[in-house]
């Protein structure tokens, strides 16, 4: 793996995930188990298509059962997960892979999670990988067989008291997690520094108009779903904040910000760096928007016991205050964005939800649109293909 990356003029370690971590650690338990021999190395490929060889830890095998783990590295972005031991524990069976949680690992207890409510807070790409190393390494052994792996972080349920899993209702320790299998440096400075840097780029160019997508999923949303150009796109991560003044100090005329909404309801309350660490506030915003419209205390109630946005807005639909909380949320976004940004740039954005259901506003195009700003259609002319 390239263990570093340059940003704003520092290098910055990357580093990978608790789900990489498992992973890795689950290769490696199943070629011990199958082969009875110890290995201090395990190579893991990411989701993201990075290679990396993973140190193996504490290995113990024995003809019944392999166990062994692998420490994470949490790059030069500190995380309460910085250094702990993932565990994976195998043992046969006949056929598939079987993953649960064990010790320190979190127990999903509501629902509008990546997990359903009872399971081990393992996600959807974790579970994946898991299965893919667990599976290969059958292959390349002649096994023909299945695994029963169970997951451990046994500094994890110290641990998830300073995280936001109570909160949301995983107990007993916290998620494995990651959807790339790597973690990407994220000091909110030199972030910053990268982002101006690319702004210059860009305005070096010609570009007066600037596309800010917060994350691979926004810019995934800005580019199949609202069909505008990329040639002036920015990825600000969680620092929105950042990004708007950065845009400002470059020079740029248009900008238009596209997020979910579990990220953009943040500017609702004024909340412009959107990682957790900086406070939450969702439900809370939501509730807000919710009272002012109309909405009584049973629905205010069942806002407060969601554990996701979108879990949120389908009580919302439910009730049939979707369309009229998303206007009153989508008129705080864009004052508090045009009193941060200021009067020297046009600011825009459009929140996205990943719903199934019929849209909050809606158009052709714009299937998942949960609000918007007023001017959001006349900047966004400024990025069509």
């Amino acid at each position: 793996m390239e263990s570093s990356r340059l940003v704003g003029g520092r290098l910055l370690r990357r580093g990978y995930t608790t789900g990489s971590c498992a992973a890795a650690a689950a290769g490696a338990a199943a070629w011990m188990l199958l082969n009875q021999a110890a290995r201090d190395r395990y190579p893991l490929v990411t989701p993201k298509g990075i290679e990396l060889r993973l140190k193996v830890e504490n290995p113990q095998f024995s003809v019944d059962k392999a166990s062994c783990a692998v420490r994470k590295d949490e790059s030069d972005d500190p995380d309460v997960t910085k250094g702990i031991a993932v565990y994976a524990e195998l043992t046969r069976r006949e056929s598939g892979v079987f993953i649960e949680g064990g010790k320190g690992v979190g127990r999903v207890t509501r629902p509008g999670l990546d997990q359903p409510v009872g399971n081990a807070a393992i996600n959807s790409t974790p579970r994946m990988m898991i299965q893919k190393e667990c599976e290969a390494v059958a292959r390349e052994s002649g096994y023909t067989g299945g695994f029963s792996v169970l997951v451990s972080i046994p500094q994890g349920e110290e641990l998830a008291s300073r995280t936001f899993n109570p909160k949301a209702g995983i107990i007993g320790g916290i998620s494995v997690l990651g959807t790339t299998g790597i973690v990407e440096p994220m000091s909110e400075a030199a972030y910053a520094d990268s982002l101006r840097v690319e702004m210059h780029q860009l305005f070096a160019v010609g570009k007066r108009e600037l596309l800010i997508t917060v994350g691979n999923f926004a810019e995934a949303f800005a580019r199949d779903h609202l069909l505008l150009s990329m040639e002036s796109q920015v990825k600000c991560s969680n620092f929105i904040g950042a990004a708007f003044s950065s845009a400002v100090e470059t020079g740029f005329k248009k900008a238009l910000l596209i997020g979910h909404i579990g990220k953009l309801v943040k500017l609702g309350i004024g909340i412009f760096n959107t990682h957790s660490s900086h406070g939450d506030g969702r439900m809370e915003t939501l509730i807000s928007c919710a009272l002012s419209a109309g909405g009584e205390l049973p629905l205010l109630r069942a806002i407060a016991d969601c554990v996701s946005t979108d879990a949120a807005l389908d009580r919302l639909r439910e009730a049939g205050l979707l369309d009229k909380t998303m206007g009153i949320l989508g008129q705080r976004i864009e004052e508090n964005l045009n009193r941060y940004a200021g009067s020297s740039i046009e600011a825009a954005f459009v929140c996205f939800a990943k719903t199934s259901s019929k849209p909050a506003a809606s158009t052709e195009k714009q299937g998942e649109v949960a609000a918007q700003s007023s001017n959001a259609a006349h900047v966004m002319e400024g990025f069509r293909l």
